[in-house]
């Protein structure tokens, strides 16, 4: 799983046995709801968005994946077509003519990958080390049945952390697995594991257990602990700088326990925030457990998929997409991101044919009709003759 998947899953120079796989895998996955988008818009007011993957496996169609959120890190709910704007080689896309759609994550069949990292430090014996096993429990008995797990366990070790299992799907590999935990580190090396996190997130693409290929299309990491590091080999100052250096942001959720202040709460706090993910104050209110946990899912289930048709032609070279949301719809304020996409010929294998051709009914091409929208203030290109005035 340490191979790398660059430039989406259908890159043609040249097409791998593992890359033709997976993109049959996006065609079945991208396909399976694409007639149900969301609709509706709440009154929040803070907000903002990160194109976090394009994929151009099934071009002429593009799937842009969103992550938004407010000024609580919650994400928007309810995006449609009329608060989501378009934008390709900078002309927007007219959103009556119905050549993009938007549906988020939860009732889709791509897959989500989290990683638990968990403390055992002899100095959470008790209350905390059991309520945090059950924490780690409660993740892995909420998510859905296609979304994997890994779990890293902080202690004695020469790195300071063990893998203690891969990414799995199966909830009955992965609690056995937390049943071995025992309290029983000398020192905690935080930033070492969650390190080795971000790293065990880099894998590929692929099966588990079950021996069943997905879709991944997003990661993040889940740290349980008290917040203290131990002298790891890795600085907080380094490892923030690896956050913020991610092409793909990896959000870091973390669960503080023993105590809701002082300096080793803050070392999760900062990388929560770095990351663009939360930070929840445990302590001993054991039974807020359930709740921020709920909240975790929800939010990991909330990213977008944009859907939308493009006519540039096929050329191999990647082109700019711009995508903006008005929240709520009627404000007039928009927030954009950029990404790029690659106008490639796709293999004609059935399934990527039948995949198109299902998109198709749904984003159907135009015939004589303007694709953008026209803002009368635009420049437009001059002629030759006033360019030699």
């Amino acid at each position: 799983m340490k191979q790398r998947i660059k430039r989406g899953l259908l890159a043609l120079k040249p097409l791998s046995a593992e890359l033709i796989i997976l993109g049959i895998v996006l065609a079945i996955s991208l396909v399976a709801n694409i007639s149900h988008a969301a609709t509706g818009t709440t009154g929040l007011q803070g907000y903002g968005l990160k194109i976090f993957r394009v994929e151009s496996a099934l071009y002429p169609f593009v799937h842009v994946y969103v992550r938004t959120f407010d000024q609580e890190m919650n994400p928007l709910v309810n995006l449609n077509v009329l608060n989501i704007g378009v934008m390709v080689e900078g002309r927007a896309y007219d959103p009556k003519k119905k050549q993009y759609l938007i549906q988020p994550i939860r009732n889709r069949e791509e897959a989500t990958r989290a990683i638990l990292v968990l403390d055992t430090n002899k100095n959470l014996k008790g209350a905390d080390f059991e309520a945090m096993v059950r924490a780690a429990a409660r993740f892995i008995d909420a998510k859905r049945p296609q979304d994997q797990v890994a779990i890293v366990a902080l202690d004695n070790s020469s790195e300071g952390y063990t893998v203690l299992s891969n990414f799995d799907r199966e909830p009955g590999i992965l609690g056995r697995r937390l049943a071995d935990l025992q309290p029983r580190g000398e020192k905690t090396r935080l930033y070492d594991g969650v390190a080795a996190a971000m790293q065990l997130a880099g894998g590929a693409v692929g099966g588990d257990s079950s021996n069943k290929v997905d879709y991944i299309v997003s990661t993040s990491i889940l740290v349980l602990s008290s917040g203290k590091d131990d002298d790891s080999a890795i600085s907080r100052s380094d490892l923030m700088t690896r956050i913020s250096s991610l092409k793909i942001p990896i959000p870091i959720y973390s669960l503080g326990f023993t105590g809701k202040d002082g300096k080793d709460q803050r070392n999760l706090q900062a990388l929560s925030i770095n990351s663009f993910g939360k930070y929840y104050a445990i302590g001993g209110a054991y039974d807020t457990i359930t709740r921020n946990i709920e909240d975790i899912q929800n939010v990991m289930q909330s990213d977008y998929v944009l859907t939308f048709r493009a006519y540039i032609p096929v050329d191999g070279e990647r082109h700019t997409v711009k995508i903006g949301v008005e929240y709520p719809t009627g404000s007039g304020i928009m927030y954009y991101d950029t990404s790029t996409f690659e106008t490639i010929e796709p293999p004609t294998f059935p399934r990527i044919i039948e995949a198109q051709q299902k998109i198709d009914k749904v984003l159907p091409a135009l015939k004589d009709e303007e694709l953008y929208l026209h803002n009368p203030y635009a420049p437009v290109p001059a002629t030759p003759a006033a360019m030699k005035k």
